[in-house]
C-alpha cells in the first residue's frame, strides 16, 4: 500500500515547489494526504482490518498536528493549502 516514488514526486512538486523539498510542511501534508485516502479506501473494503485503522488514526493525527503548526506560523499557507486539498469544508 505505500506511495509510489512517482506519486510521492508528483505529490511533492504540485504542493511544496521543487520535488526535492521533501521536509516541507506543504508537502508533508499532501503525502499524508495522499496516504490516508489509500489506507481509508482499503479499510472501506477490509472493515475488520484494526491495526490498519490504528495506523490511519495516527496519520490523521500527525496531519493535525502538522496544519496546526502550519496554521500558527503562515496562514495564508495554510488556508491555500486546505483548499487545495479539499479538507475542511
Amino acid at each position: 500500500m505505500p506511495l509510489t516514488k512517482e506519486k510521492k514526486v508528483s505529490v511533492v512538486k504540485e504542493f511544496a515547489g521543487a520535488e526535492k523539498n521533501t521536509g516541507s510542511i506543504e508537502g508533508q501534508i499532501a503525502l499524508l494526504t495522499e496516504r490516508i485516502s489509500q489506507i481509508s479506501n482499503h479499510l472501506q473494503e477490509n472493515k475488520k482490518d484494526f491495526s490498519t485503522h490504528r495506523g490511519l488514526m495516527q496519520l490523521v493525527g500527525k496531519r493535525k498536528r502538522l496544519l496546526n503548526y502550519l496554521q500558527k506560523h503562515n496562514l495564508t499557507g495554510y488556508r491555500q493549502l486546505i483548499d487545495k486539498l479539499g479538507l475542511r469544508k
